[in-house]
């Protein structure tokens, strides 16, 4: 299967270390966005121990976005997990093309990131929350 737009073999050694680390309290997050001139998929940052809501503040308004997010979370009988999500940002508002770039990639980089779990994100930071995050995984 082929995608038009390329994952850079740097950017998949970091998100499988990404995927790896150790973890023992707190969110963590990959930021990817995809080149428009190269049609390569970049990093852009990562975050440890951020809030959602803090998240959601650094991504861009009018720029779609992979986020790859490993969320700490307490289960009932007080043990903690850390699934990974797959955030994909893409507000209402981007330029159409490269949401268009975005939504062709989607697949690709899920099965790179090896994430099972995609949270849909349109409507800006008040479409991201803990509440979001945490009624999504509870499906």
């Amino acid at each position: 299967m082929s995608s038009t737009v390329d994952i850079p073999q740097e950017l998949k050694a970091s998100l499988r270390k990404f995927r790896f680390a150790r973890r023992n309290a707190g969110h963590a997050a990959i930021v990817v966005k995809i080149n428009k001139q190269k049609l390569t998929m970049e990093e852009v940052e990562q975050f440890d121990d951020i809030t959602i809501e803090d998240l959601a503040e650094e991504l861009p308004e009018n720029a779609p976005r992979y986020v790859v997010l490993s969320y700490e979370r307490t289960h009932d009988d007080g043990r903690k997990s850390f699934p990974l999500v797959l955030v994909n940002w893409a507000p209402s508002s981007s330029e159409m093309s490269l949401l268009t770039l975005h939504a062709s990639g989607l697949i690709n980089f899920q099965n790179t990131a090896d994430v099972g779990k995609v949270i849909e994100v349109r409507d800006g930071a008040e479409g991201f929350t803990t509440e979001v995050v945490d009624a999504s995984l509870a499906r």
